[in-house]
């Protein structure tokens, strides 16, 4: 916990001097593959709005664009360096993993219908967050849907973030009870929304099949 204090005041301080750019490239970072969570950026930075120092929608806004640059270029990665050099480990060696071309195909099928609601969620999940985009390159997604959904999960994500941070930033102890309380409630919101999005799957797929 003192190292956690530590690197709370430290970011304060950072943010003070660095602003929105800080806040941005920080979240650049969390969206890729660099291990810093984004519950030690946003909140900091948003204790800083309710001290009058900075702009809490900017912080939000700094948040989101931060996330979304980040998630860019672990697509793009993806799309041009990592889906060739998958494709060709596949034809060579996938027979001795159980990976073939048709595998790949039909995960890249499951993107094509599904890769919507899994980046959003994924924008939500822990442990999720930073590797999402990948598939999504992978899969060659449709790059304005991509920035979409990306865009919506880093929204309502960042949204809660600096809610916490700027309601309760003065105590780290409570703040810490809260942020663990809504990621929570963020798991039972996706669980939720996967069972919406399957039952509306289900539900269109039979109204189809009775008019056929």
């Amino acid at each position: 916990m003192e190292i956690i204090f530590q690197i709370i005041h430290y970011l304060l301080s950072f943010f003070e001097s660095s602003s929105y750019l800080g806040i941005f490239f920080l979240m650049l970072l969390e969206s890729t593959l660099v291990p810093i969570p984004s519950e030690l950026i946003i909140p900091p930075a948003a204790y800083l709005a309710y001290q009058g120092k900075m702009s809490l929608i900017g912080v939000v806004i700094s948040g989101i664009l931060g996330s979304l640059v980040g998630a860019l270029i672990n697509y793009y990665l993806a799309l041009n360096f990592g889906r060739p050099a998958f494709l060709h480990f596949i034809k060579k060696y996938g027979k001795y993993v159980l990976l073939t071309e048709y595998s790949f195909q039909k995960m890249e099928k499951f993107w094509d219908n599904h890769g919507h609601i899994s980046t959003f969620i994924g924008r939500l999940l822990p442990g999720l967050r930073h590797v999402i985009s990948i598939p999504a390159g992978f899969a060659r997604m449709e790059l304005f849907l991509f920035c979409l959904y990306t865009t919506l999960g880093a929204f309502l994500w960042c949204s809660f973030l600096a809610f916490c941070g700027y309601f309760f930033g003065k105590n780290e102890i409570l703040l810490k009870k809260y942020i663990h309380k809504g990621s929570y409630g963020i798991v039972i919101f996706c669980i939720l929304l996967i069972g919406f999005y399957v039952w509306f799957k289900l539900k269109k797929t039979e109204k189809t099949n009775n008019h056929l």
